[in-house]
């Protein structure tokens, strides 16, 4: 963390005056930003080794998580999306000693019995930062399960990842970043913390967005954008896909401003990337995950190869053993809370390949596959990739293990609530079979459910905006108790 630090000092020195951070309540300069890190890092030195963060995006937040770093202490962040009962286990489960947060979020942390810190209470202090070793970030998964389980980031891997980022991206000092992903995610605290830190960058935090979207709301994308005129961002793909269908529903384009968005927590369909280009969007699809630092490849500026996922970053070994993605270098995890090291090189559980140009395609999770009793293997997420390339649909997954067929289980978007209330259910599996069109027929779902997200929310069918497959099983078995006879 000393390079970062340094580099740091001296963005302050050159432009102390020069903006830093915004959020959507306040701006903070180089100079000012330095001097608070410095005051809540001298607070932090004596108190316990792990700490927890809770905050809004934003320059709170900003300064916690740099601050923590450079008291050399192990940062939690506290996902705000987190049940009560999560954020107890998190707490718990990490040993959290002090929670850094606010006044806005503090009565969240009231049920953890854990000492807080209001952040905005630290004085602010002169002089240089001097780094102490032993920075660490612990990374919270819901897991398959929803309980959530800690990943390991204790050797350098953060500092590591975010230079090698910044260098495959292309990212300079005179980039403007805007963040509307929640921050408890590794990629946005390193694309929207790290990097711009390190680089002297400014960064705009849409506090009320990400909010949002961490709640499955991303309504109003376009208009953030369109307000800050950022270089670069990072979404998932639906918020892609809101932000593609509100340009065309306004019939406008992206920021001229924008040269680099990257995609990444989910399969881009091939038909929103598209769209988004014609839009003026420059979509790279990356891939990663928290166990390897969060970005494992990703495709650069100007070398973007569609349907791929880009290259391996550099100085990471990835190759294919069995269908199955591995990794090694030196992003990988310490390991998993509570357990012993990490075994390497890490094996993904994603199934995937690398053509002869080094561009890596992922298929699908290996422990996802689905085979029908036909025999068949169907990796849901190719299926589900098809489907989502329509913009009608915000979320939709599929089931059919044992069974003679697929069942997709769909969510409208916000533009397709229309469409689908007005439509036959001989409409929907119409709808279906046109997105996956040019598959085999084994591949294409022939029955249906179109739910809400508010039943999809009461029935937990979504972990972090990610398919929960059993608890969809259990819901499609409930919906549809008996399967018709179909001949294939």
């Amino acid at each position: 963390m000393r390079k970062l630090f340094d580099a740091i000092s001296r963005h302050a020195m050159k432009a102390g005056d020069k903006a830093a951070v915004s959020d959507s309540d306040r701006v903070i300069h180089r100079g000012e930003l330095l001097a608070k890190v410095i005051g809540v890092a001298a607070d932090l030195k004596t108190q316990p080794g792990t700490i927890g963060i809770l905050a809004p995006n934003g320059i709170d937040w900003v300064i916690a998580q740099l601050a923590s770093a450079l008291a050399g202490k192990i940062a939690v962040p506290l996902p705000t999306f987190f049940s009560p009962t999560q954020l107890g286990h998190v707490v718990r489960n990490a040993s959290v000693g002090l929670i850094l947060t606010n006044e806005q979020t503090r009565p969240l942390t009231l049920q953890s019995g854990v000492k807080t810190s209001l952040i905005g209470d630290h004085v602010a202090a002169t002089g240089s930062p001097d780094p102490v070793d032993g920075f660490g970030q612990i990374i919270y998964t819901s897991g398959s399960t929803g309980q959530p389980k800690g990943v390991r980031h204790e050797s350098g891997q953060i500092a590591w990842s975010a230079t090698a980022l910044a260098t495959a991206t292309g990212a300079t000092s005179e980039d403007t970043y805007l963040s509307v992903l929640p921050l408890p995610l590794l990629l946005e605290t390193i694309c929207s913390i790290f990097i711009p830190a390190m680089l002297g960058a400014y960064v705009h935090f849409d506090t009320a967005l990400a909010e949002r979207v961490g709640h499955g709301d991303a309504k109003g994308i376009s208009k953030a954008f369109d307000l800050k005129q950022p270089t670069t961002s990072v979404v998932v793909p639906q918020l892609l896909k809101q932000w593609v269908g509100e340009l065309q529903a306004a019939g406008i384009r992206g920021p001229a401003s924008l040269r680099f968005v990257a995609v990444g927590g989910a399969p881009v369909p091939r038909q929103v990337a598209e769209k988004a280009w014609q839009l003026g969007i420059p979509v790279h699809e990356g891939y990663g995950l928290s166990e390897c630092c969060s970005v494992v490849a990703v495709n650069r500026p100007g070398e973007r190869c569609a349907n791929t996922v880009g290259r391996p970053l550099n100085e990471l070994d990835v190759s294919i053993d069995n269908g199955e993605i591995v990794v090694d270098g030196p992003s990988i995890t310490d390991g998993y809370l509570g357990q012993g090291p990490a075994q390497r090189p890490w094996r993904t559980g994603d199934l995937g390949a690398i053509d002869q140009n080094g561009f890596l395609t992922i298929h699908g999770r290996k422990d996802s596959l689905i085979v029908t009793s036909f025999g068949r293997n169907i990796s849901p997420e190719w299926v589900e990739t098809m489907l989502l390339g329509d913009l009608r649909i915000a979320f939709c997954a599929v089931v059919g293990h044992g069974e003679p067929y697929l069942t997709a289980v769909i969510i409208p978007s916000g533009p397709g609530e229309s469409w689908f209330a007005n439509s036959s259910y001989a409409d929907v599996l119409s709808l279906i079979s046109e997105c996956c069109s040019g598959a085999p027929e084994y591949a294409i779902p022939l029955a249906c459910i179109v739910t809400s997200l508010q039943e999809a929310a009461a029935h937990r069918l979504l972990t972090n905006g990610r398919p929960a497959r059993k608890q969809i099983e259990t819901f499609v078995g409930t919906k549809m108790p008996s399967v018709p006879t179909v001949n294939i």
